[in-house]
């Protein structure tokens, strides 16, 4: 596709950075609490999504550092891990039909394990230099929707106040530029800039001209009817 991504992704990366030293400020002023170590993956089997131009930043990222071989085997394991998380939403889904309040209902999603498909044998991160903001702030305090969060093998204890990480306007920052990268890109389906997926299908999707709407998906001829030959008596 002719078009030029990298000015967006050079934007997505300085708000890495900025996630990366939040990070930092934290675990300095609070370096009892936070006990993220190599080795540790237990943010790498949380439940999460991820915005338009995190998605397409990591798929850029996944392709230009793999081979075919490895490629292929991740994949593989994303694929796996992708049709286990439609199962676990669409559930949560069903719950939230049924009348399950919905605090219940993301607690439930919140204590879900799923292990990354990017986490190695040795428990380390294939692309860890350009994993998710997500996975960024994962060991220090956090809140969404006035809901906050922290790792369970951090030392943060409950009722005491440390600084936070307001994921809300992180998440709008990212929306923001993933809309102007598809104003940009005139891209026909606008309302992908509101789209969240797991990292398993953002390893999966083919971001190319047919996705963003630029071009209309072929239509594949039906194999011609074989005419009946006539036998005769």
């Amino acid at each position: 596709m002719d078009f030029d991504f990298e000015p967006y992704f050079r934007r997505y990366e300085q708000l890495a950075a900025a996630a990366d030293a939040a990070f930092e400020r934290v675990r300095a002023a609070h370096p009892d609490c936070v006990r993220c170590r190599r080795g540790c993956a237990d943010c790498c089997h949380a439940l999460f999504d991820m915005t338009l131009v995190e998605a397409l930043y990591l798929n850029r990222r996944f392709r230009a550092r793999f081979a075919a071989a490895a490629r292929s085997r991740i994949e593989e394991e994303a694929n796996r891990i992708d049709r286990r998380i439609a199962k676990i939403k669409r559930h949560a889904r069903q719950e939230l039909e049924a009348g399950r309040s919905e605090l219940e209902v993301l607690e439930e999603l919140g204590r879900e394990r799923v292990r990354c498909p990017l986490l190695s044998e040795e428990d380390l991160c294939l692309l860890y230099e350009h994993r998710p903001l997500t996975c960024r702030f994962y060991g220090i305090p956090t809140a969404s929707q006035g809901r906050g969060r922290t790792c369970g093998l951090s030392g943060f204890q409950t009722g005491v106040s440390y600084p936070t990480v307001l994921l809300d306007a992180v998440h709008a920052k990212l929306q923001e530029l993933s809309a102007e990268l598809l104003r940009d890109l005139q891209a026909k389906h606008v309302k992908l800039a509101d789209l969240l997926v797991p990292l398993s299908s953002a390893l999966l999707t083919d971001y190319d001209e047919i996705y963003f709407g630029l071009r209309e998906e072929p239509i594949e001829e039906p194999p011609p009817r074989r005419k009946r030959s006539r036998r005769t008596p």
